[in-house]
């Protein structure tokens, strides 16, 4: 992003204020109609990109050339037109009523601009996939076999990509899901930093975790978890907490693309935890039609059990090295977190209307308002009226980027559906899979890991569940998998896929900060993040870990994923009570990965396999007398 000065800086600053402010308006009194909506939304963000993201690395870093106004104009017209026509707009018949002459030249103009956007602001792979899928609209009735397509032509193209706002497209119902629920939630992630929220997290993770072996990672296990309930992006996240924790857990010990993999892996967790969790669960809810509500409470356990494997690896991790817990002087008193607890206050609003089934733009508004009064309430994170502009401001820069990406991901939805790319496609993956669901979820697994390595989370989960979820519901039918437990294993892969080699948009970023190799520390990451793996399946087995059947149900869902992802991080780490040898790991492995997978054992004897081996090995090792690690002081 381009660092401007002077009045154009307080131009752009101002303009994302006013948009976000519009749109925090617009999500406590009602929304315009959809077309309207959806318009404005990427009427007032895209020309934004243009300013402040440069073209290439010789462009201007400090200004926007005349070409990059010139592209910004550009953009605005296809939305503003739709803005002033969206009547015309909205009763037309798609594919019926004429597509005209200045349709298709707005229509072209939208496309376009919308592509260097999302090569500039987000990802160049994005804007390739969706240049990709407009040339398959066009030339797929080339392509032999399953693949092949009827022909369409330029304007059927066009028309499709961008006014059909019914099915897909730059217009579709993803453009606005994210212009009114994800912008409101997005405010309140904003306006809990600009609180001090954030210092509440930071302080109560160090006071939780500081005390103990390890702690410098354990902090920031803990405070990335809390701030992803903020932020929802899992390279922001390692941009805001890793700059501390990075740094901290390198003094005191730890090799640096461990620090960074430890920082990355945490961060992408945050797109999971409720209650915020990322753009990409308020797209589930939009997609399913099932109450966000509902899958907060599907993705708790969840949640919880990546955490705490994250955790219990930087334990053993810690304890093999000997490294010493965080200095006295780092750690903050308990009533220096207290100060702040006031601040919770607007998280339990949110989290109560929610499961009110209140709308979510309705209670993230509450919960945005009730943020700034409560805040009011000491000194230390009163707002003042610019702090409260600058929030929006944040809110409105960090909107931006996420209204080019989905609108381009709307674009790729479209092509796949027009097509029949989705049927022929899941048809290939059926296919392989031979009618074996376990073998079909593999083959999907991969599949949304290879859309993560050039895209985001949002438009990844996207068009891979498009891709996939049909066929998991159609093998799945008969052993009771319904919707929700294939879009959350669809969802898991989407966010972990940031950590995941050999592109991973959160480990690169903690691998900058690390000063190490971005491939190590991926790979590290992905090591840590082991429980994405075992959770995402355990969706579709284990399905006690979404609150559902009886609580023996969700004892023993849970109590084997807790065994499991015990044994596996131990074994990795090579340390459970004191080091373990080449037998000892491999024994603890392969009986965590048969607990985590072996589905056709019953749950019952997958629980005993775990604890059996994990209380075993312990036993084992108490009797010889531990041996415990030697502690250092890094």
């Amino acid at each position: 992003m381009r660092e401007l000065t002077g009045p154009l800086r307080w131009l752009c600053w101002g303009w994302a204020a006013a948009a976000a402010a519009v749109h925090l308006y617009f999500g406590g009194t009602g929304f315009p109609e959809p077309i309207q909506m959806r318009g404005f939304h990427l009427l007032v963000f895209t020309p934004l990109l243009f300013l402040l993201y440069p073209a290439t690395r010789r462009s201007p870093r400090h200004r926007p050339s005349v070409l990059d106004w010139a592209w910004a104009v550009a953009s605005a017209a296809p939305h503003a037109w739709v803005m002033w026509n969206w009547m015309a707009v909205a009763d037309r018949m798609e594919y019926v009523d004429p597509f005209t002459a200045p349709m298709m030249a707005l229509g072209v103009v939208a496309i376009v601009t919308l592509l260097e956007a999302i090569r500039r602001a987000v990802e160049p792979g994005l804007a390739w996939m969706v240049a990709g899928s407009l040339a398959y609209m066009q030339w797929g009735w080339l392509v032999p076999g399953v693949l092949n397509a009827r022909p369409f032509t330029p304007a059927e193209i066009v028309e499709a990509s961008w006014l059909v706002p019914t099915a897909g497209g730059i217009y579709g119902p993803l453009t606005g899901i994210v212009a009114t629920t994800i912008a409101v939630f997005i405010l309140f992630g904003a306006f809990m930093q600009g609180s001090g929220t954030g210092r509440l997290f930071s302080n109560l993770g160090a006071a939780v975790a500081g005390r103990y072996s390890g702690g410098p990672a354990k902090v920031a296990v803990v405070t990335s978890g809390l701030f992803g309930t903020m932020s929802g992006s899992s390279v922001s996240n390692v941009i805001t907490t890793g700059a501390m924790t990075i740094p901290l857990m390198v003094r005191t010990g730890y090799r640096p693309a461990v620090a960074g993999g430890i920082e990355s892996a945490a961060s992408v967790g945050g797109a999971l935890m409720p209650p915020v969790m990322g753009a990409a669960a308020f797209v589930m809810a939009e997609i399913t039609n099932i109450p966000y509500g509902e899958i907060l409470v599907a993705a708790a356990i969840g949640a919880v059990l990546y955490y705490f494997a994250i955790l219990a690896a930087v334990h053993f991790e810690a304890k093999k090295l000997g490294l010493a817990p965080m200095p006295p002087k780092d750690i903050p008193a308990w009533r220096e977190v207290l100060a702040d607890v006031h601040l919770v206050l607007p998280i339990a609003v949110l989290v109560w209307l929610m499961m009110e089934r209140w709308s979510g733009n309705f209670a993230a508004f509450c919960a945005t308002c009730a943020m700034v009064a409560v805040a009011m309430l000491r000194r230390r994170s009163r707002m003042s009226p610019f702090a409260i502009l600058d929030s929006l401001a944040q809110a409105g820069l960090t909107m931006a980027p996420l209204a080019v990406s989905i609108a381009g991901a709307g674009i790729v939805v479209s092509a796949l559906t027009a097509t029949g790319m989705v049927v022929a496609f899941g048809g290939i993956i059926k296919g392989l899979a031979g009618g074996n669901l376990g073998l079909l979820l593999v083959l999907l697994a991969l599949t949304v890991l290879v859309l993560g390595l050039g895209i985001p989370t949002t438009p990844s989960y996207i068009i891979a569940a498009a891709i996939g979820v049909p066929q998991v519901l159609e093998l799945g039918r008969g052993l009771g998998i319904d919707t929700l437990q294939a879009h959350m294993f669809t969802f898991y892969f989407a966010v972990i896929a940031d950590a995941t080699p050999p592109v991973a948009a959160a480990a690169f970023a903690a691998a900058a900060i690390a000063k190490s190799s971005p491939t190590i520390t991926s790979i590290h990451a992905t090591r840590f993040g082991i429980a994405g793996f075992t959770v995402g399946f355990a969706f579709i087995y284990d399905p006690g870990i979404m609150l559902r059947g009886g609580l023996v149900d969700i004892f023993v869902s849970t109590g084997i994923q807790l065994a499991a992802l015990t044994l596996v991080t131990s074994a990795y780490a090579g340390f459970l009570l004191a080091p373990l040898g080449a037998p000892l790991r491999l024994l603890m492995g392969v009986a965590g990965l048969a607990a985590a997978f072996a589905h056709v054992l019953d749950d019952g004897a997958r629980l005993l396999l775990a604890v059996a081996v994990l209380g075993g090995v312990a036993a084992w090792q108490r009797l010889r007398g531990g041996m415990p690690a030697r502690p250092t002081t890094g």
